[in-house]
């Protein structure tokens, strides 16, 4: 992966949306989660009605949306899950 990109991983109804596992973006500068997850819905724009609920792990962190993500940060992303 090269410096000014960042891997991103798909998890559950995320992954069948894009249907994809993991792709590569961009990323020359740092970058707020929040501003990152609105070019994601850009992007995929079935994901419009489930953003405010997605969960973002940067570098396997559990991170809120007002955190940074950097060029070569692994980025995952996901809906939150309950367990019985």
């Amino acid at each position: 992966m090269s410096s000014s990109s960042i891997t991103v991983l798909y998890f559950a109804q995320v992954a069948e949306i894009t249907q994809l596992r993991q792709e590569s973006w961009d990323l020359s500068a740092p970058m707020r989660v929040a501003d990152w997850l609105d070019q994601v819905v850009a992007r995929y724009a079935a994901l419009a009605p489930m953003q405010s609920r997605l969960k973002v792990a940067v570098n396997q962190y559990h991170v809120n949306h007002d955190a940074m993500i950097n060029p070569g940060d692994e980025v995952a992303v996901f809906e939150p899950v309950t367990g019985g």
